[in-house]
């Protein structure tokens, strides 16, 4: 295995006042932590990493961190490999369930803390961070709703057996079956790198065999980015509206363009969610109880919104939604927050 793949990633920060913290963050320079990646491509998961490499710098811990590119047999070796490098804890943030239980499991018997986010490892001692995932759909498809009534033709991305996807296609299920008129003309999706392009060669297919489509579902960012490209390649954008979750600065901009397809997204700040995951593992670290579920609440962001209060970028929709920039969740007096 080529070193790269599972390169690790130290962080001093050092900015936690030792005396004033438990155990065993009373010697922060000590606690090796990891994090073990299934996804990793796109604005989002670089925004994620951002927000737990801040959070780890704050709490002065030494963070390392392993990318498996979407092989979730490497995933689970890495989880291994965290095993044996000894470290105190591990966040898994995604992956599929049949192999990251097995693996999750090996690292809760060896004694770690786990924090798994995004991926339900169905282990009653591995606390699940989440974005409220099921809200992340309903919120987008109430918005899609009160846009275009309830009665129209859409288009569905969605790839099975992620958890995130999965919750949010709870949420796709339920509202079509309590509004008749929605129809779904065509599910369609992948995961296969580049996101965005391999969704929007499919997109293109489905577009011009269902020629009726005007709303399309897409409740993942990469996943709407793929789709814009095709209507756009279409000439299709004032006939289509795009309904997706998750956001970064490219999202905005790509939703503040003239006659933008993309009319609403759904989303918790990525790095904020990072942050809430090592201090979820902390308080896990420390003995405390973090609770079998913590929710990141979500929110609604139109692409109206972007264009009255003139948001460019995360930072502006930060300042314009003060929600954004942090979530009371997972915190304690002793851990210090990142600088922002």
């Amino acid at each position: 295995m080529k070193l790269t793949l599972a390169a690790g990633i130290g962080l001093t920060g050092g900015t936690a006042i030792a005396a004033d913290m438990p155990a065993p963050f009373d010697k922060p320079e000590e606690v090796k932590i990891a994090l073990v990646r299934y996804l990793s491509t796109g604005d989002f998961f670089q925004s994620y990493l951002a927000g737990v490499e801040s959070q780890a710098e704050a709490l002065g811990v030494d963070l390392r961190v392993f990318d498996s590119r979407q092989d979730a047999a490497l995933q689970a070796d890495m989880v291994d490999q965290a095993i044996a490098l000894g470290v105190d804890g591990i966040v898994i943030q995604h992956g599929l369930t049949e192999s990251m239980k097995p693996a999750a499991q090996r690292a809760v018997d060896a004694g770690i803390k786990v924090v798994a986010f995004d991926v339900n490892v169905e282990n009653d001692a591995i606390p699940q961070v989440e974005q409220s995932d099921y809200l992340l759909g309903k919120m987008a498809l109430d918005q899609a709703i009160k846009d275009n009534g309830n009665s129209f033709t859409a288009g569905y991305v969605y790839v099975p057996g992620i958890a995130p996807l999965d919750r949010r296609d709870k949420a796709w299920k339920e509202v079509k079956e309590a509004n008749p008129g929605i129809k779904e003309a065509a599910m369609f999706g992948t995961l296969d790198n580049p996101i965005a392009n391999s969704v929007a060669n499919q997109a293109r297919s489905v577009l011009q065999a269902n020629p009726t489509i005007n709303v399309v579902f897409a409740p993942y960012d990469e996943f709407a980015k793929g789709v814009k490209i095709a209507v756009d390649e279409a000439g299709l954008n004032q006939d289509i509206k795009i309904y997706s979750a998750d956001v970064s600065t490219a999202d905005i901009s790509a939703m503040r363009e003239p006659d933008s397809a993309w009319a609403a997204t759904v989303a918790t700040n990525p790095a904020v969610v990072g942050e809430v995951s090592v201090r979820t593992l902390a308080l896990m670290l420390a003995g405390e109880d973090p609770g079998k579920q913590v929710i990141v609440p979500p929110t609604l962001i139109t692409q109206s919104f972007l264009n009255e209060q003139d948001v460019r970028n995360m930072e502006d929709l930060g300042e314009k939604m003060p929600q954004f920039q942090h979530a009371d969740v997972s915190v304690a007096e002793w851990i210090p927050l990142p600088k922002r």
